[in-house]
C-alpha cells in the first residue's frame, strides 16, 4: 500500500531539518516520517552500517502473499528496523513450511554485502570470543504462526564465500506464535541467559541445532558464546567451527502480522 505523504508547515519542515542535523552530529540516522524505505520484493535489501536488512523470501513459492521490509535508524551498532507481511499457503505449501524470513544480516549469508572487516567475523567458535547482542521488539496481536529468532552460519573454515555450505546451523527462538515448531528432535535443555531453552537437533543437508526458549519474550540480551559453547559441551558442535553470519529476524508459515524491532546490536569481543 502506498501512504500519501502529509504536508507540513514551513515551522515544522525547519524543526525537523534541525533533528536531522542534530541526529547526524550526534552520528545518528534518523528515518524521517513519511520517508520510509519500505522494500517488498525478494531478497531487497537495506543497508545500515555493518548490518543488512534482507527481505529473505526464500520458500515463497509455497506462498500467496507479500512482505516487506524497512529501516528506522542507527546509532553506533545500534538498528532499528520492521517488516510486515499476508501469506497463505499456495497449491503446494504447507502449515509447517516456513515460507520467509526477514532479518537482519551481520556478516556472511551465502556471501559478502558490507565491508567484512566492519562485521569482526568469521570468529572461532574454540577462541571463545563474546558475541553480546541485545534485541528489543514487538509482534503484532494475532501474527499468524511464526518465530522471532536469531540464525547463526557456520563453515568450517574462515574464508567461507557465496558458494560454500554451511554445516552447522545454530537458530535461538525468543518468541513463537501460532504452535510454530523447530525442525527436528528435542535433545536437552539448558538455562542460558536467565532463561530455559529445550534443544532441537535436526539435518537438512547440514546440522541444524535450535534452542526454543520456553517462555516468550520481547527483549533478549544475551552471548551467543554460552550458546555454542552450550553445544560443544554436549559434543554437538566442535571447538574448530567458524562462525560467519548472524541473523535476526522472524520465520513466518502463514499469516498476517508485523515485527518491529525497536533496538538490535551484536557487539563482538
Amino acid at each position: 500500500m502506498q501512504h500519501r505523504r502529509p504536508r507540513l508547515s514551513k515551522k515544522a519542515k525547519t524543526f525537523a531539518s534541525a533533528l536531522v542535523a542534530l541526529a547526524a552530529a550526534a552520528g545518528v540516522t534518523v528515518a524521517q516520517a513519511g520517508e520510509s524505505s519500505k522494500k517488498c520484493a525478494a531478497f531487497d535489501t537495506v543497508t545500515l552500517g555493518k548490518y543488512y536488512v534482507n527481505n529473505n523470501l526464500w520458500n515463497q513459492e509455497k506462498a500467496v502473499g507479500s512482505q516487506c521490509v524497512w529501516d528506522n535508524s542507527r546509532s553506533g551498532s545500534t538498528i532499528s528496523w520492521g517488516t510486515n507481511y499476508s501469506w497463505a499457503n499456495s497449491a503446494t505449501g504447507k502449515d509447517y513450511d516456513v515460507k520467509t524470513y526477514a532479518s537482519t544480516v551481520l556478516g556472511w549469508h551465502w556471501g559478502w554485502k558490507t565491508d567484512k572487516a566492519a562485521t569482526q567475523l568469521p570468529i572461532r567458535v574454540g577462541d571463545r570470543k563474546p558475541v553480546r547482542t541485545t534485541w528489543d521488539f514487538t509482534v503484532s496481536s494475532n501474527p499468524g504462526v511464526m518465530n522471532v529468532a536469531y540464525d547463526l552460519w557456520l563453515h568450517t573454515k574462515n574464508t567461507a564465500d557465496w558458494q560454500d555450505q554451511p554445516t552447522d546451523e545454530i537458530m535461538i527462538w525468543l518468541n513463537r506464535q501460532g504452535g510454530a515448531g523447530p525442525l527436528g528432535t528435542k535433545t536437552a535443555s539448558v538455562s542460558l541467559g536467565g532463561a530455559m531453552w529445550d534443544i532441537y537437533e535436526g539435518d537438512i543437508g547440514w546440522k541444524v541445532h535450535s534452542f526454543v526458549r520456553r517462555a516468550n519474550t520481547t527483549k533478549a540480551t544475551l552471548n551467543l558464546d554460552d550458546f555454542t559453547q552450550a553445544l560443544v559441551r554436549r559434543k554437538l558442535l566442535t571447538n574448530d567451527k567458524y562462525v560467519s553470519g548472524i541473523e535476526a529476524g522472524t520465520e513466518v508459515f502463514k499469516g498476517t502480522g508485523r515485527l518491529d524491532s525497536k533496538a538490535y546490536s551484536v557487539d563482538i569481543g
